[in-house]
């Protein structure tokens, strides 16, 4: 990935990228910022992250 490589929705330089789901339609890639808001929007509700660096 290049470093000057931009998000496919807030055109924001793109840091660690990720693919988007088929079901959003987006060509590129995407940011995680925009990576999480889509997956709260399509997954509505309350999420709880889990850290299992310890496993």
């Amino acid at each position: 990935m290049k470093s000057n490589d931009k998000c496919a929705l807030c055109d924001g330089i793109i840091k660690t990228s990720y693919a988007p789901m088929k079901q959003w339609k987006i060509e590129g890639k995407i940011c995680g910022e925009c990576y999480s808001k889509k997956l709260s929007e399509f997954y509505p509700g309350e999420h709880v992250r889990v850290d299992l660096s310890d496993r």
